[in-house]
Formats: C-alpha cells, structure tokens, sequence
C-alpha cells in the first residue's frame, strides 16, 4: 500500500510540477530556483534544500532532506530554499574616492542561507536586496578611502563590505562570505596621471640609488686612502725604528771596536820599546795633519816650529811621560793595603 503510495506520488510530482518565481535572479546570469512541488502526501526533499510548508496559509514547518508526509488540501509547499553557497555578480557601479576621483567599480558576492524561515519571510527578493547593499556598503567604504589606498587596501576594503552586508542582512538569515572586487576603472585623465607619477617615481629612485652609489664609492675611496696612509705611517715607524737600531749597533761596535783599540794600545805601550812605537804613531799623524792643511779652511794656525819635527815629537812624548806620571797606580795602593792588613794582624795577639 505504501509502495503503490509513493509511486503514485512521484508520477504526479513528475507531471504536475510547475516553475517556480525567480527568487534569485541576475542581470548577468538567469537562475531558476527549485521548481515547488506539489503535495504528493509523500515526499522526498533533496540533499541541501529546505522546502518551507504552510498550513491553511500559515507557517507550518521545514521539511529537512530525505522522506517527509504530509496532508492534502491543508499543507502547501510555499517556498524552496537552497542552501548552497551562492555567487552573485554585483553590477558595475560609480563611487567617488576621498579626493573626488570617480571610480567603475564590480564586484563578486559570495553568500549562504542560514535560515530558511527568515529568507522566506524576511525579505521579499533577497538577492536584490543583498546586491543593493553590497553597493551602498561599497559607495560608503570607498568615500573614506583615496585613490592610492583604494589599490593598496583593497583586502581590508573587502573585509569592511562584508562585515557590513552581514550586520544587516543577519534579519534576514543570510550569511554574507566573501566579497571581492574585480575590476576598478579610472579616468583616461587619472589614469595618465597615474602613469606619470610612476614614472617620476623610478626616476627618483633611479637618481637616488646613483646618488647612494656615488656615495659609497666616495666612502670606499677614503677608507681606501686613510687605509693606506696609516700602512704608510706603519711602515716608516718601522723603517726608523730598524734604522735606529741599527745605528745603535753601529755606535755600540763602533764604541766596542775603539775600546778594544785603546786596549790594545795601552798594552802595546807598556810593552818593550813602547815609547819608540809612540813617537813613531805621533810623528806619522804630525805629518798627515801638515798634508791636510789649508784644504778645508782658508784660515791656518802655524807653530813657529813647524818645520822641526823631531822637536815636535820630544814635546809631545814628554807632554805624555808627564801625563803617565801623574795618573795614579793602582796596585802599589794594594801592596799598601796588604800590608796595613799585615801589621794589625801582628799587633793584635799581644
């Protein structure tokens, strides 16, 4: 009996459907909602629809998705509402910017029903109504917005459209998801403008990096010079200080070489036929000192004597006897010495 029932419900569901309004209906695009079904007794609502039932013209129920029943005559199927995500084509539209720049402005609205009873009854054609808002809501956001923040804040001026379509559209049980805009026309005239200040733009960069550039190689350069006078200054400081160290082993071989020559030649003196030798040396440098005469100065200091060199030697040889004899001698001060030491040792048993 049941089967008979339901076969005889869908064969008149299949012949007696008739098209339904164009509840969501767009310039761009023509969609037909759900076709409203006749009351079959036994019916079988689709997956991600909602079918509103009245009851002698007042609101009864919500058939949910699968097998539902209900009484001929009393209960009508007013509405069906989808409750997929639906996309809606927001018309072309003009707003004025911030600093009076009139702008083309469409967009794409991404919405969903949420409650089936409110989009039913709230509102009469909820995609005109949305779309009008979506509209306005854009007008309004774009007058606080200039033209050069229009294209940089666009993501922050989607989020400010949706979340404004969605406080008003809660009354009528639509959820707003996304909205986006697709294309912003500008004036020629702005547009060019635009594409000057572009230009300007690079070339302002272009002249401040070459500036920068030149800048850095001027830097580069004096850290290079500074680098290389203070490896300068580092190489004579080292310079002089081998220089000086140098003259100082000079000076102390030198020094060395002059004691180990006067040694010598004090040794030689005391030696055997020493005054010979010395009269010898003297006489020699009398001689090359009378060459050497004249040859620096023209002013000349002559002895009276000058010829007589024997004479010039016996003066210098007894200057030097004189000068040997009155130096003080070291050791018979400590044979002197030893003995004082001696005597007090003798005295001091007694």
């Amino acid at each position: 009996m049941l089967r008979t029932l339901c076969r005889t419900g869908g064969a008149l569901l299949q012949q007696t459907q008739r098209a339904a309004p164009r509840l969501w209906v767009t310039p761009a695009q023509q969609r037909w909602a759900s076709t409203l079904p006749m009351n079959t007794v036994v019916l079988f609502v689709p997956q991600q629809e909602a079918w509103v039932v009245e009851r002698m013209g007042r609101f009864h129920r919500i058939l949910e998705p699968g097998l539902n029943f209900l009484i001929p005559l009393l209960d009508r199927i007013r509405y069906v509402q989808s409750l997929k995500e639906i996309v809606i084509d927001v018309p072309e539209q003009s707003a004025v910017s911030l600093d009076n720049v009139t702008l083309q402005i469409d967009g794409v609205l991404y919405l969903r029903i949420l409650d089936p009873f409110k989009a039913s009854y709230g509102v009469e054609d909820p995609e005109y109504a949305v779309t009008q808002l979506a509209q306005t809501t854009m007008r309004s956001e774009l007058g606080k917005l200039t033209l050069d923040k229009v294209f940089r804040e666009r993501e922050s001026l989607n989020s400010n459209i949706v979340h404004s379509i969605n406080q008003a559209s809660d009354e009528w049980g639509i959820r707003c998801l996304r909205y986006e805009i697709k294309d912003i026309h500008v004036p020629p005239r702005v547009k060019e403008s635009m594409q000057m200040q572009v230009e300007a733009e690079r070339k302002k960069r272009a002249t401040v990096l070459e500036s920068e550039g030149t800048r850095e190689a001027a830097i580069n350069v004096a850290e290079g010079r500074k680098q290389a006078q203070i490896l300068a200054s580092e190489g004579q400081k080292a310079e002089q200080i081998n220089k000086a160290a140098g003259e100082a082993q000079a000076v102390l071989a030198k020094a060395e070489a002059k004691a180990k020559a006067i040694r010598m030649l004090s040794e030689a003196l005391t030696e055997h036929n020493g005054d010979a030798a010395a009269s010898l040396s003297v006489a020699e440098q009398y001689v090359s000192a009378f060459s050497n005469l004249a040859k620096e100065s023209n002013t000349i200091l002559l002895p009276s004597n000058s010829g007589d060199i024997s004479g010039m030697v016996t003066q210098a040889m007894t200057i030097y006897n004189k000068l040997a004899k009155t130096s003080p001698k070291p050791v018979p001060e400590v044979v002197e010495e030893k003995g004082e030491e001696h005597e007090n040792q003798s005295t001091s048993p007694q």
